[in-house]
């Protein structure tokens, strides 16, 4: 995507096509190798993404993400996270919020959610064992800034996570090297066997988290390729009431600034 003149922050926000990013879900063919996936393209049109990006949140509005392989030596993080969540908008400038909040709200609905258990719906059904109209997930999606120096090594994601998405937003095609990689195994030549993800603008990946399959990592990022922002969408596992209270609690304590750092 070419470089672009930032519209105006007072300018209308321009409505978001609901349907056409699902159908842009529904025709991403799906892949088996190294496991399940599907690659996602041309999910925005390109006056809203162009839209979209001028009116990231300010960084003030993000927190730290402290996993092992993102920290600094001075014990600092290297990726930062912002909820996007309806409660959470509410912090923002009212320009910024009207541009993000139909988006946010695609996000946790049940339409997207049914779309992507869809499309896994062998993986999912053969992991839990039971009718994909039984699974139950919570989603929650986030803003992802990857400031030089994020890594994170090889890893499958761990079992309360059901389904992982990223939708990548890169201003253009400059990044398009270092988006996720996928690997046949955790270590030797199985971990050599790769396929990494393109880094474009308006695109993404999805997988059904599957223990012992879904490896995948990402490279060092450098000074010279800057950040990486892309939108995180996990859903989580919500089998027993334990779980249901336990995503809504970790919510609640997000809203008032007690930000949950899970294992990966």
């Amino acid at each position: 995507m070419p470089e672009q003149t930032a519209l105006p922050m007072d300018a209308s926000p321009i409505p978001l096509d609901v349907r056409s990013f699902i159908e842009g879900i529904e025709r991403a063919p799906l892949e088996t190798q190294p496991f399940d996936h599907i690659c996602m393209r041309d999910l925005f049109p390109q006056a809203f993404y162009r839209q979209l990006l001028d009116s990231i949140p300010p960084v003030k509005h993000f927190h730290e993400l402290r996993h092992r392989d993102a920290l600094r030596p001075d014990g600092s993080s290297t990726r930062l996270r912002f909820y996007l969540y309806p409660e959470q908008l509410w912090f923002l400038p009212a320009a910024v919020r009207a541009r993000w909040a139909p988006l946010a709200r695609l996000l946790t609905s049940k339409d997207l959610e049914d779309a992507f258990k869809r499309k896994f719906r062998r993986a999912l059904e053969a992991r839990f064992g039971c009718d994909i109209e039984r699974l139950k997930f919570y989603p929650i999606p986030i803003i992802v800034r990857d400031l030089p120096g994020y890594r994170i090594g090889i890893h499958a994601d761990v079992p309360k996570k059901a389904i992982t998405v990223q939708f990548y937003l890169p201003r253009d095609e400059s990044q398009k090297h270092i988006g996720t990689i996928f690997h046949d195994g955790p270590s030797g030549e199985a971990a050599l066997r790769t396929r990494k993800m393109q880094f474009l603008p308006a695109s993404g990946y999805a997988f059904p988290v599957q223990q012992a399959e879904s490896w995948h990592s990402a490279e060092t990022a450098t000074e010279a390729e800057g950040e990486r922002q892309s939108i995180m969408l996990t859903y989580y596992v919500q089998n027993t009431l334990e779980y249901w209270f336990m995503r809504r609690l970790e919510r609640l304590r997000s809203f008032f600034g007690m930000h949950p750092n899970p294992k990966i």
